[in-house]
């Protein structure tokens, strides 16, 4: 365990912090638990507030934005209290991450998403009474799959796709109900059934409470550029998957089939999304509110 000293305007002789995490990650959704360990520096001060910022490093998007580090949410975890000279103090927290946070990880293995947990220190000006604050590095934050996010991608290994990148790009993606100013989107290789028709697939999922809504784009081999707009289509499951039985190779397949050919029957001018308003091989109708979509990415 080693103790940072936040810089800049607590100075020197100012309090250390050490975030720890719980052990394991974390999931969309879920909670997200641990400690803020403070060491209090060479004379007593008043904290005013310790707040915890959840960050991802996140791509440039199609409009051109610079890479960057955003804050996708933020929670007072202590404060206000009397930090005396050299004093030990440990804060808990257990806040809830989004729904849409990104994975990180996949049976342990990591997908090269950069998420963070940063740490902001409070203390009153010497003298003034007013905030002075300062934000330490992030602390790495380990996020895995929801059942079904794990469902469809195991599904997608056993149909031959191989993972080829993954990233976080800024934007929204117009027609879904996503709320985070940027998606994660996990780039598969076709198996040859598919590989003369898409280059690659690009997987997109966004949660809410109850279901995940599953995002799939198709580049096209050999097509052309529309300014960021292609062709997409969306699908519906419950976090645990439809009730009964499921064949997740049928559904996943299926899904890509009805992609493929959407994609087709408009051409490679293609740039309109669509729902399926059922759940594929199930028999089963997504939640209410799906149906047809014509929308594309936002740039």
């Amino acid at each position: 365990m080693v103790f940072k000293r936040l810089p800049g305007s607590l100075g020197v002789g100012g309090p250390t912090v050490d975030t720890v995490l719980d052990p394991g990650a974390a999931r969309p959704g879920g909670t997200l638990s641990g400690r803020v360990r403070l060491v209090g520096g060479t004379a007593d001060q008043d904290v005013e507030h310790v707040a915890l910022e959840l960050v991802a490093h996140v791509e440039a998007g199609h409009a051109g934005e610079g890479e960057g580090g955003v804050v996708f949410g933020r929670h007072t975890v202590g404060g206000a209290f009397r930090l005396a000279a050299g004093e030990h103090h440990s804060v808990p927290f257990a806040l809830s991450l989004p729904w849409e946070t990104p994975v990180t990880e996949r049976n342990g293995r990591p997908l090269g998403i950069a998420l963070g947990v940063r740490t902001e220190l409070a203390v009153s000006g010497a003298g003034a009474g007013v905030g002075v604050g300062d934000r330490g590095d992030a602390d790495p934050l380990t996020v895995a799959p929801l059942p079904a996010q794990e469902a469809i991608l195991d599904a997608f290994g056993r149909l031959g796709f191989g993972l080829r990148s993954a990233g976080l790009e800024s934007g929204r993606i117009g027609g879904t109900g996503q709320r985070l100013p940027f998606h994660q989107e996990i780039a598969l290789t076709p198996p040859p059934p598919y590989a003369h028709q898409v280059d690659e697939i690009e997987l997109t999922f966004l949660a809410v409470p109850g279901a995940l809504e599953v995002v799939l784009e198709a580049d096209k081999r050999g097509g052309p550029s529309f300014d960021g707009h292609d062709a997409l289509s969306r699908f519906t499951v419950p976090h645990e998957g439809p009730a009964g039985p499921l064949d997740w190779n049928a559904l996943v397949d299926g899904w890509v089939r009805e992609l493929v050919e959407h994609r087709e029957s408009y051409g490679s001018h293609a740039v309109y999304g669509h729902e399926s308003g059922r759940l594929a091989g199930t028999g089963m109708d997504t939640p209410a509110g799906s149906g047809t979509v014509v929308e594309a990415k936002e740039a």
